[in-house]
């Protein structure tokens, strides 16, 4: 009786794939290994989606003319992914080792699965701006999601600091809420999309604050104001706002990866064409990759990719 309850633990913690991180790359490489019929477990430590279910609406996705909310696009993603037999489970990697064809990820929790090979798909977070008043005031006027946190500054003023597609596309969607949006940015004209620009230029709500960065936020029991600087002039001046969105770049997940894996300068996992990392057997897909641009649609093709590649690797190593 012993015997068969150690045996069905072991198959239970062993699997061919293990992907950990579950957004729009994981969840893809989820469905390809699945439907490839590979045991396949997935682990994500949040919010299933990832970055993705904090966007009010994505817009430049293939399929959804009208664009689709993130998490009703996660949602189709993961049932998809589970009606082929992925498995989820919720917990944090500490840490993924390299044993030569064999692979283990160990949990906080203390459990540990062995595969056969290992998709890295764990994105990457906010970055912060390491201003004095940043972590003090984070949930009490500090933001990193629109999505999440706008409805608590109707009719406040509200700062955004940032210049890329995810700066302004949350600045607009804060106009539903905020009676003034204040965009500030360190340069004088914006790295979002034209259209994009577009929209936030003809929205009367909307402020561009140029060539300025916060060096300061300031407050009692909440925000009440931010100092700025001006990089060009270096002329500071305090801007009353109640509330202020940090869009400012992210940092990639990868604490719990083993030293031997290749990273970028900016900490980004280092792949070849068929996102094979460079230890044999694991893969890296989505925002945590180190690529050109990091969007749903370009973590995807990732997944799917990993996917195929660590099939086909498993394959190899069967045959030795």
């Amino acid at each position: 009786m012993k015997g068969k309850t150690h045996i069905k633990d072991l198959s239970k913690k062993g699997y061919d794939i293990i992907i950990i991180g579950g957004g729009p790359a994981g969840l893809t490489a989820g469905l390809y290994a699945s439907r490839s019929r590979l045991n396949t477990l997935l682990i994500e430590r949040a919010l299933i989606g990832g970055q993705i279910v904090t966007t009010d609406k994505v817009e430049n996705y293939p399929g959804f003319e009208e664009g689709i909310s993130g998490p009703e696009l996660v949602r189709h993603m993961e049932a998809q992914a589970k009606r082929f037999g992925l498995e989820i489970i919720s917990g944090r990697v500490v840490s993924a080792e390299d044993n030569g064809d064999s692979k283990s990820v160990r949990l906080e929790d203390g459990n540990e699965y062995t595969c056969k090979a290992i998709i890295v798909a764990s994105g990457a977070e906010p970055a912060k701006l390491e201003v004095e008043g940043e972590d003090k005031y984070r949930g009490r006027g500090v933001s990193y999601c629109a999505t999440c946190d706008g409805a608590f500054f109707k009719n406040l003023k509200i700062a955004v600091v940032g210049g890329g597609d995810s700066a302004i596309e949350e600045a607009l969607f804060l106009t539903k809420f905020g009676s003034e949006v204040y965009v500030i940015h360190r340069r004088n004209e914006l790295r979002a999309t034209k259209v994009l620009q577009e929209r936030l230029f003809a929205n009367p709500k909307i402020k561009v604050v140029w060539d300025s960065v916060v060096e300061k936020i300031e407050g009692d029991d909440f925000i009440k104001g931010i100092l700025l600087k001006n990089v060009k002039t270096q002329e500071k001046n305090l801007l009353n706002v109640d509330g202020i969105f940090i869009y400012v770049g992210t940092r990639p997940n990868t604490e719990f990866l083993p030293n031997n894996i290749k990273l970028n300068e900016k900490g980004y996992i280092i792949t070849d064409d068929n996102m094979a990392a460079s230890v044999p057997g694991i893969f890296a897909a989505g925002d945590i990759r180190a690529k050109l641009l990091k969007q749903v649609s370009t973590a995807v093709g990732d997944g799917a990719t990993a996917a195929f590649a660590a099939e086909r690797y498993i394959e190899a190593i069967a045959k030795k």
